[in-house]
C-alpha cells in the first residue's frame, strides 16, 4: 500500500521539537521525505500498522496532528510532481 504522511508538531512547547525529530526519525525509516513534513511510504499492512502505531505514541494529540492519505493500488497515477526535488521511484531498481 501506498500512503501518504503528512504531520505538524507544535515547536514551541517544550519538547516539541524532540518530539518533532522522533516523527520525522520514524518517518524516514518507512518512506522517503518529499516535503519538509510530508512523507511518501510504500508499506505492506504489517508495516504501516507498525509505522502508524509508533507515529501515534510519538505525537501529543492535545498539540500535534498526523494526517493519513491512502492512496491505493494505484497511486501512481494519484501523484503528480512539479518543480524541484522529485522523489525516487520506490518500485524501480536501487543502485548503490
Amino acid at each position: 500500500m501506498y500512503v501518504l504522511v503528512t504531520y505538524d508538531v507544535a515547536t514551541a512547547t517544550p519538547g516539541g521539537a524532540k518530539r518533532l525529530r522522533s516523527v520525522a526519525k520514524a518517518c524516514l525509516d518507512y518512506g522517503q521525505r518529499v516535503q519538509n513534513s510530508v512523507f511518501e511510504m510504500k508499506v505492506d499492512p504489517a508495516q504501516w500498522t507498525e509505522c502508524r502505531a509508533r507515529l501515534l505514541s510519538l505525537i501529543k494529540p492535545e498539540e500535534d496532528s498526523l494526517r493519513f492519505y491512502h492512496l491505493g493500488a494505484n497511486w501512481q497515477r494519484r501523484v503528480e510532481h512539479h518543480g524541484s526535488k522529485p522523489g525516487y521511484d520506490v518500485d524501480g531498481p536501487l543502485i548503490i
